[in-house]
Protein backbone atom coordinates (compact mmCIF):
# COMPACT_ATOMS: atom_id res chain seq x y z
CA UNK A 1 0.00 0.00 0.00
CA UNK A 2 1.38 3.41 -0.98
CA UNK A 3 -0.07 6.91 -1.06
CA UNK A 4 0.59 9.80 -3.43
CA UNK A 5 0.03 12.97 -1.45
CA UNK A 6 -0.95 16.42 -2.72
CA UNK A 7 1.59 18.96 -1.54
CA UNK A 8 0.84 22.48 -0.32
CA UNK A 9 4.58 23.32 -0.45
CA UNK A 10 4.93 23.39 3.31
CA UNK A 11 8.43 21.95 3.76
CA UNK A 12 7.29 20.21 6.95
CA UNK A 13 4.71 18.14 5.05
CA UNK A 14 7.05 15.45 3.59
CA UNK A 15 8.41 14.52 7.00
CA UNK A 16 4.96 14.49 8.58
CA UNK A 17 3.35 12.14 6.03
CA UNK A 18 6.33 9.85 5.40
CA UNK A 19 5.55 7.56 8.39
CA UNK A 20 2.01 6.93 7.10
CA UNK A 21 2.67 5.12 3.83
CA UNK A 22 3.41 8.13 1.62
CA UNK A 23 5.63 7.33 -1.35
CA UNK A 24 5.55 10.61 -3.27
CA UNK A 25 4.24 14.17 -3.22
CA UNK A 26 2.67 15.79 -6.26
CA UNK A 27 2.31 19.44 -7.21
CA UNK A 28 3.28 22.11 -9.71
CA UNK A 29 3.89 25.81 -10.22
CA UNK A 30 0.72 27.93 -10.37
CA UNK A 31 1.53 28.65 -14.03
CA UNK A 32 3.78 27.07 -16.60
CA UNK A 33 3.88 26.49 -20.35
CA UNK A 34 1.97 23.20 -20.20
CA UNK A 35 -0.68 23.86 -17.56
CA UNK A 36 -2.42 21.49 -15.20
CA UNK A 37 -5.50 20.48 -13.30
CA UNK A 38 -6.16 23.57 -11.19
CA UNK A 39 -6.63 27.23 -12.06
CA UNK A 40 -3.74 29.40 -10.88
CA UNK A 41 -5.84 31.27 -8.33
CA UNK A 42 -6.76 27.94 -6.67
CA UNK A 43 -3.10 27.27 -5.79
CA UNK A 44 -0.94 29.27 -3.41
CA UNK A 45 1.81 31.21 -5.24
CA UNK A 46 4.94 29.07 -5.47
CA UNK A 47 8.19 30.19 -7.06
CA UNK A 48 10.76 28.07 -8.86
CA UNK A 49 13.13 28.58 -5.93
CA UNK A 50 10.53 27.35 -3.45
CA UNK A 51 9.66 24.33 -5.58
CA UNK A 52 13.36 23.47 -5.92
CA UNK A 53 13.81 23.52 -2.15
CA UNK A 54 10.61 21.53 -1.64
CA UNK A 55 11.80 18.78 -3.97
CA UNK A 56 15.01 18.62 -1.92
CA UNK A 57 13.05 18.37 1.36
CA UNK A 58 10.86 15.68 -0.18
CA UNK A 59 13.89 13.58 -1.08
CA UNK A 60 15.40 14.09 2.38
CA UNK A 61 12.24 12.52 3.82
CA UNK A 62 12.68 9.45 1.63
CA UNK A 63 9.87 10.36 -0.79
CA UNK A 64 9.79 11.05 -4.53
CA UNK A 65 8.39 14.15 -6.22
CA UNK A 66 5.83 14.08 -9.03
CA UNK A 67 5.48 17.26 -11.10
CA UNK A 68 2.06 17.74 -12.68
CA UNK A 69 2.08 18.60 -16.37
CA UNK A 70 -1.42 17.16 -16.59
CA UNK A 71 -3.19 19.59 -18.89
CA UNK A 72 -6.11 18.28 -20.93
CA UNK A 73 -5.55 20.76 -23.76
CA UNK A 74 -2.79 22.99 -25.09
CA UNK A 75 -4.80 24.62 -27.85
CA UNK A 76 -2.57 23.02 -30.51
CA UNK A 77 0.28 25.25 -29.36
CA UNK A 78 2.33 22.14 -28.56
CA UNK A 79 3.00 21.77 -32.28
CA UNK A 80 4.63 25.19 -32.68
CA UNK A 81 8.33 26.02 -32.43
CA UNK A 82 7.64 28.58 -29.70
CA UNK A 83 5.82 26.11 -27.45
CA UNK A 84 8.34 23.36 -28.15
CA UNK A 85 11.04 25.66 -26.76
CA UNK A 86 8.91 26.47 -23.70
CA UNK A 87 8.27 22.77 -23.02
CA UNK A 88 11.96 22.01 -23.37
CA UNK A 89 12.95 24.78 -20.95
CA UNK A 90 10.43 23.55 -18.37
CA UNK A 91 11.47 19.90 -18.62
CA UNK A 92 15.17 20.80 -18.60
CA UNK A 93 14.64 22.69 -15.34
CA UNK A 94 12.62 19.85 -13.80
CA UNK A 95 15.49 17.51 -14.70
CA UNK A 96 18.01 19.84 -13.04
CA UNK A 97 16.11 19.92 -9.74
CA UNK A 98 15.80 16.10 -9.74
CA UNK A 99 12.05 15.68 -10.11
CA UNK A 100 11.34 11.94 -10.22
CA UNK A 101 7.93 11.71 -11.92
CA UNK A 102 5.90 13.65 -14.44
CA UNK A 103 2.14 13.34 -14.69
CA UNK A 104 0.71 13.98 -18.15
CA UNK A 105 -2.74 13.51 -19.67
CA UNK A 106 -2.01 14.34 -23.31
CA UNK A 107 -0.66 11.27 -25.16
CA UNK A 108 1.68 13.38 -27.29
CA UNK A 109 3.38 14.67 -24.13
CA UNK A 110 3.87 11.10 -22.95
CA UNK A 111 5.66 10.24 -26.19
CA UNK A 112 7.67 13.46 -26.09
CA UNK A 113 8.90 12.79 -22.55
CA UNK A 114 9.75 9.15 -23.22
CA UNK A 115 11.66 10.13 -26.35
CA UNK A 116 13.61 13.14 -25.05
CA UNK A 117 13.63 12.69 -21.24
CA UNK A 118 13.66 8.92 -20.66
CA UNK A 119 14.96 9.33 -17.10
CA UNK A 120 11.54 10.60 -15.96
CA UNK A 121 8.98 8.09 -14.77
CA UNK A 122 5.62 9.07 -16.23
CA UNK A 123 2.17 8.78 -14.75
CA UNK A 124 -1.01 9.24 -16.77
CA UNK A 125 -3.31 11.74 -15.11
CA UNK A 126 -7.02 11.43 -14.49
CA UNK A 127 -7.74 13.99 -17.23
CA UNK A 128 -6.85 11.28 -19.77
CA UNK A 129 -10.08 9.53 -18.80
CA UNK A 130 -8.73 5.98 -18.60
CA UNK A 131 -11.66 3.78 -17.56
CA UNK A 132 -11.44 0.60 -19.70
CA UNK A 133 -8.82 -2.10 -20.35
CA UNK A 134 -8.33 -0.87 -23.93
CA UNK A 135 -7.54 2.68 -22.86
CA UNK A 136 -5.12 1.43 -20.22
CA UNK A 137 -3.36 -0.80 -22.77
CA UNK A 138 -3.02 2.14 -25.16
CA UNK A 139 -1.13 4.25 -22.63
CA UNK A 140 0.97 1.33 -21.48
CA UNK A 141 2.08 0.74 -25.06
CA UNK A 142 3.14 4.39 -25.27
CA UNK A 143 5.37 3.89 -22.24
CA UNK A 144 3.33 4.86 -19.17
CA UNK A 145 4.82 3.68 -15.88
CA UNK A 146 1.60 4.29 -13.95
CA UNK A 147 -1.99 5.19 -14.86
CA UNK A 148 -4.42 7.09 -12.63
CA UNK A 149 -7.87 5.77 -13.47
CA UNK A 150 -10.94 7.93 -13.96
CA UNK A 151 -12.44 7.85 -10.47
CA UNK A 152 -15.90 9.08 -11.50
CA UNK A 153 -16.33 6.10 -13.80
CA UNK A 154 -14.55 3.19 -12.13
CA UNK A 155 -14.31 3.55 -8.35
CA UNK A 156 -17.63 1.78 -7.79
CA UNK A 157 -17.33 -0.72 -10.64
CA UNK A 158 -15.29 -3.66 -9.33
CA UNK A 159 -15.71 -5.91 -12.37
CA UNK A 160 -14.31 -3.19 -14.57
CA UNK A 161 -11.52 -2.46 -12.10
CA UNK A 162 -10.55 -6.11 -12.04
CA UNK A 163 -10.55 -6.28 -15.85
CA UNK A 164 -8.32 -3.21 -16.13
CA UNK A 165 -5.91 -4.56 -13.53
CA UNK A 166 -5.57 -7.84 -15.46
CA UNK A 167 -5.07 -6.07 -18.78
CA UNK A 168 -1.81 -4.21 -18.05
CA UNK A 169 1.49 -4.73 -16.25
CA UNK A 170 2.14 -1.10 -15.30
CA UNK A 171 1.11 0.35 -11.96
CA UNK A 172 -2.45 1.60 -11.56
CA UNK A 173 -3.56 4.31 -9.18
CA UNK A 174 -6.96 5.27 -7.78
CA UNK A 175 -8.04 8.61 -6.34
CA UNK A 176 -9.16 7.84 -2.80
CA UNK A 177 -10.98 11.03 -1.86
CA UNK A 178 -12.68 12.39 -4.96
CA UNK A 179 -15.78 14.47 -4.24
CA UNK A 180 -16.91 14.92 -7.85
CA UNK A 181 -20.32 14.08 -9.25
CA UNK A 182 -20.61 10.42 -10.15
CA UNK A 183 -20.07 10.04 -13.91
CA UNK A 184 -19.89 13.83 -14.09
CA UNK A 185 -21.52 15.09 -17.32
CA UNK A 186 -19.42 18.28 -17.43
CA UNK A 187 -16.06 16.68 -16.60
CA UNK A 188 -14.44 17.24 -20.00
CA UNK A 189 -15.45 20.90 -20.13
CA UNK A 190 -14.12 21.43 -16.60
CA UNK A 191 -10.83 19.69 -17.38
CA UNK A 192 -10.15 21.91 -20.39
CA UNK A 193 -11.13 25.10 -18.56
CA UNK A 194 -8.84 24.35 -15.63
CA UNK A 195 -5.99 23.43 -17.97
CA UNK A 196 -6.02 26.75 -19.81
CA UNK A 197 -6.40 28.64 -16.52
CA UNK A 198 -2.90 27.55 -15.43
CA UNK A 199 -1.00 28.06 -18.68
CA UNK A 200 1.50 30.88 -19.09
CA UNK A 201 0.26 33.37 -21.64
CA UNK A 202 -3.38 32.34 -21.44
CA UNK A 203 -5.52 35.37 -22.21
CA UNK A 204 -8.81 33.88 -21.09
CA UNK A 205 -10.60 34.40 -17.79
CA UNK A 206 -11.60 31.35 -15.81
CA UNK A 207 -14.80 31.76 -13.84
CA UNK A 208 -15.47 28.26 -12.56
CA UNK A 209 -18.89 27.68 -14.08
CA UNK A 210 -18.51 23.95 -13.51
CA UNK A 211 -17.85 24.32 -9.80
CA UNK A 212 -20.95 26.50 -9.45
CA UNK A 213 -23.14 24.09 -11.41
CA UNK A 214 -21.76 21.15 -9.43
CA UNK A 215 -22.49 22.88 -6.12
CA UNK A 216 -26.09 23.56 -7.13
CA UNK A 217 -26.59 19.96 -8.26
CA UNK A 218 -25.28 18.64 -4.94
CA UNK A 219 -27.17 20.98 -2.65
CA UNK A 220 -30.45 20.59 -4.52
CA UNK A 221 -30.15 16.82 -4.25
CA UNK A 222 -27.71 16.00 -1.39
CA UNK A 223 -27.70 12.30 -2.29
CA UNK A 224 -25.03 13.35 -4.80
CA UNK A 225 -22.62 13.62 -1.85
CA UNK A 226 -23.21 9.93 -1.16
CA UNK A 227 -22.94 8.98 -4.83
CA UNK A 228 -19.55 10.70 -5.19
CA UNK A 229 -16.80 8.18 -6.02
CA UNK A 230 -14.86 8.52 -2.75
CA UNK A 231 -13.23 5.51 -1.15
CA UNK A 232 -13.55 5.35 2.63
CA UNK A 233 -10.41 4.36 4.57
CA UNK A 234 -12.33 1.34 5.86
CA UNK A 235 -12.94 0.11 2.30
CA UNK A 236 -9.40 0.10 0.94
CA UNK A 237 -9.17 -3.66 1.44
CA UNK A 238 -11.79 -4.27 -1.27
CA UNK A 239 -9.45 -2.64 -3.80
CA UNK A 240 -6.35 -4.34 -2.45
CA UNK A 241 -7.99 -7.71 -2.93
CA UNK A 242 -8.12 -7.16 -6.71
CA UNK A 243 -4.60 -5.79 -7.01
CA UNK A 244 -4.81 -2.03 -6.32
CA UNK A 245 -2.17 -0.80 -3.90
CA UNK A 246 -1.56 2.81 -4.99
CA UNK A 247 -3.93 5.60 -3.93
CA UNK A 248 -3.89 9.33 -4.52
CA UNK A 249 -4.95 11.71 -1.72
CA UNK A 250 -6.11 15.26 -2.52
CA UNK A 251 -6.08 18.41 -2.11
CA UNK A 252 -3.15 20.67 -3.06
CA UNK A 253 -4.07 23.85 -1.17
CA UNK A 254 -5.31 22.18 2.03
CA UNK A 255 -3.75 23.11 5.39
CA UNK A 256 -0.94 20.83 6.50
CA UNK A 257 -2.90 19.47 9.47
CA UNK A 258 -5.83 18.64 7.18
CA UNK A 259 -3.55 16.67 4.85
CA UNK A 260 -1.92 14.89 7.78
CA UNK A 261 -5.33 13.88 9.16
CA UNK A 262 -6.35 12.52 5.76
CA UNK A 263 -3.16 10.53 5.23
CA UNK A 264 -3.31 9.15 8.75
CA UNK A 265 -6.94 8.09 8.33
CA UNK A 266 -6.18 6.15 5.14
CA UNK A 267 -3.07 4.61 6.65
CA UNK A 268 -4.99 3.50 9.74
CA UNK A 269 -8.00 2.47 7.62
CA UNK A 270 -10.50 4.10 9.93
CA UNK A 271 -12.04 7.53 10.38
CA UNK A 272 -14.60 8.70 12.93
CA UNK A 273 -16.21 11.98 11.98
CA UNK A 274 -17.50 13.96 9.02
CA UNK A 275 -16.55 12.22 5.77
CA UNK A 276 -16.36 15.64 4.09
CA UNK A 277 -13.29 16.39 6.20
CA UNK A 278 -11.54 13.75 4.13
CA UNK A 279 -12.99 14.35 0.67
CA UNK A 280 -14.08 17.96 0.23
CA UNK A 281 -11.68 20.30 -1.60
CA UNK A 282 -12.57 23.33 0.54
CA UNK A 283 -14.21 24.12 3.87
CA UNK A 284 -11.12 23.44 5.98
CA UNK A 285 -11.39 24.12 9.70
CA UNK A 286 -7.66 24.28 10.30
CA UNK A 287 -5.63 27.40 9.64
CA UNK A 288 -2.81 27.18 7.15
CA UNK A 289 0.66 26.56 8.49
CA UNK A 290 3.01 29.51 8.75
CA UNK A 291 5.27 27.60 6.34
CA UNK A 292 2.67 27.41 3.56
CA UNK A 293 2.87 29.95 0.74
CA UNK A 294 0.19 32.57 1.32
CA UNK A 295 -2.08 34.23 -1.19
CA UNK A 296 -1.59 37.99 -1.21
CA UNK A 297 -4.49 40.39 -1.94
CA UNK A 298 -2.77 41.88 -4.98
CA UNK A 299 -2.11 38.37 -6.32
CA UNK A 300 -5.77 37.37 -5.85
CA UNK A 301 -6.89 40.57 -7.59
CA UNK A 302 -4.55 39.96 -10.52
CA UNK A 303 -5.39 36.26 -10.88
CA UNK A 304 -9.13 36.29 -10.26
CA UNK A 305 -10.86 39.68 -10.38
CA UNK A 306 -9.34 40.97 -13.65
CA UNK A 307 -11.58 44.05 -14.00
CA UNK A 308 -10.63 44.43 -17.66
CA UNK A 309 -12.52 41.20 -18.40
CA UNK A 310 -15.63 41.44 -16.20
CA UNK A 311 -17.55 43.86 -14.03
CA UNK A 312 -15.99 43.33 -10.56
CA UNK A 313 -19.28 44.18 -8.83
CA UNK A 314 -20.86 41.12 -10.41
CA UNK A 315 -18.30 38.94 -8.63
CA UNK A 316 -19.38 40.05 -5.13
CA UNK A 317 -21.79 37.08 -4.73
CA UNK A 318 -18.82 34.81 -5.47
CA UNK A 319 -16.90 36.34 -2.56
CA UNK A 320 -19.88 35.80 -0.25
CA UNK A 321 -20.33 32.23 -1.47
CA UNK A 322 -16.61 31.54 -1.03
CA UNK A 323 -16.83 32.68 2.60
CA UNK A 324 -19.93 30.59 3.30
CA UNK A 325 -18.35 27.49 1.80
CA UNK A 326 -14.83 28.08 3.05
CA UNK A 327 -13.49 27.99 -0.51
CA UNK A 328 -10.76 30.60 -0.07
CA UNK A 329 -11.21 31.45 3.58
CA UNK A 330 -10.95 29.26 6.67
CA UNK A 331 -14.32 27.67 7.47
CA UNK A 332 -15.70 28.86 10.80
CA UNK A 333 -18.54 27.47 12.89
CA UNK A 334 -20.30 24.14 12.80
CA UNK A 335 -20.54 22.39 9.43
CA UNK A 336 -23.85 22.93 7.67
CA UNK A 337 -23.36 19.55 5.99
CA UNK A 338 -22.27 16.48 7.95
CA UNK A 339 -21.83 12.93 6.66
CA UNK A 340 -21.33 10.47 9.50
CA UNK A 341 -18.62 8.13 8.25
CA UNK A 342 -19.58 5.40 10.72
CA UNK A 343 -23.15 5.36 9.37
CA UNK A 344 -21.68 4.35 5.99
CA UNK A 345 -20.35 1.02 7.27
CA UNK A 346 -21.57 -1.64 4.82
CA UNK A 347 -22.30 0.89 2.05
CA UNK A 348 -19.72 -0.57 -0.33
CA UNK A 349 -20.86 -4.18 0.01
CA UNK A 350 -23.44 -3.79 -2.77
CA UNK A 351 -20.85 -2.67 -5.31
CA UNK A 352 -18.57 -5.66 -4.86
CA UNK A 353 -20.90 -7.86 -6.88
CA UNK A 354 -22.94 -5.34 -8.88
CA UNK A 355 -22.32 -2.09 -10.74
CA UNK A 356 -24.67 0.87 -10.85
CA UNK A 357 -23.44 2.00 -14.27
CA UNK A 358 -26.55 0.79 -16.11
CA UNK A 359 -29.04 1.47 -13.32
CA UNK A 360 -31.44 4.35 -12.84
CA UNK A 361 -30.76 5.79 -9.37
CA UNK A 362 -34.47 6.34 -8.85
CA UNK A 363 -35.02 2.58 -9.16
CA UNK A 364 -32.02 1.48 -7.12
CA UNK A 365 -32.33 3.81 -4.06
CA UNK A 366 -29.23 2.31 -2.38
CA UNK A 367 -27.52 5.68 -1.88
CA UNK A 368 -30.77 7.29 -0.74
CA UNK A 369 -31.12 4.71 2.02
CA UNK A 370 -27.68 5.50 3.40
CA UNK A 371 -28.21 9.22 2.99
CA UNK A 372 -31.16 9.08 5.40
CA UNK A 373 -29.00 7.75 8.22
CA UNK A 374 -25.63 9.36 7.41
CA UNK A 375 -26.29 12.90 6.13
CA UNK A 376 -27.40 15.95 8.05
CA UNK A 377 -27.83 19.33 6.35
CA UNK A 378 -28.84 22.84 7.42
CA UNK A 379 -31.47 23.57 4.77
CA UNK A 380 -31.47 27.35 5.35
CA UNK A 381 -27.70 27.61 4.98
CA UNK A 382 -27.83 25.33 1.97
CA UNK A 383 -30.48 27.50 0.29
CA UNK A 384 -28.34 30.63 0.78
CA UNK A 385 -25.50 28.91 -1.06
CA UNK A 386 -27.82 27.77 -3.85
CA UNK A 387 -29.24 31.28 -4.28
CA UNK A 388 -25.77 32.84 -4.56
CA UNK A 389 -24.56 30.19 -7.01
CA UNK A 390 -27.68 30.58 -9.17
CA UNK A 391 -27.27 34.36 -9.16
CA UNK A 392 -23.75 33.97 -10.52
CA UNK A 393 -24.84 31.39 -13.09
CA UNK A 394 -27.61 33.72 -14.24
CA UNK A 395 -25.13 36.58 -14.65
CA UNK A 396 -22.98 34.31 -16.80
CA UNK A 397 -25.79 33.04 -19.02
CA UNK A 398 -27.62 36.37 -19.38
CA UNK A 399 -24.49 38.38 -20.11
CA UNK A 400 -24.86 40.50 -17.00
CA UNK A 401 -21.33 39.60 -15.88
CA UNK A 402 -19.96 41.79 -18.68
CA UNK A 403 -22.32 44.78 -18.42
CA UNK A 404 -20.73 47.92 -17.03
CA UNK A 405 -22.14 50.14 -14.34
Amino acid sequence: MGFSIATNFDDDLPGLVAPYGAVDLFGKLPRDAIGGGRASYMIAPTSQCRLTEHVKKTHESGLEFNYLANTACMGNQEFTATMQKSIRLLLDWLSEINVDWLTVSVPYLLELVKSRYPHFKVKIGVFAGVDTPRKAQFYERLGADCITLQAMAVNRDFKRLEAIRKSVQCDLQLIANSNCLLECPIRLYHNVGLSHASQTGSKGFHIDYCLLRCLVEKLRDPVNYIKSPWIRPEDLHYYESIGYTSFKILERDAPTQTMLRRVRAYHERRFDGNLLDLVQCYGYKESKSSNQPKRRPIWEFWEFVRPWHVNPQKLLPWKELAKLQGMIYRYEGEPYLYIDNRALDGFMDKFITSSCTNLDCADCRHCYKYMESALRIDSNYSQRCIDLALKLLNELSSGGMWRRW
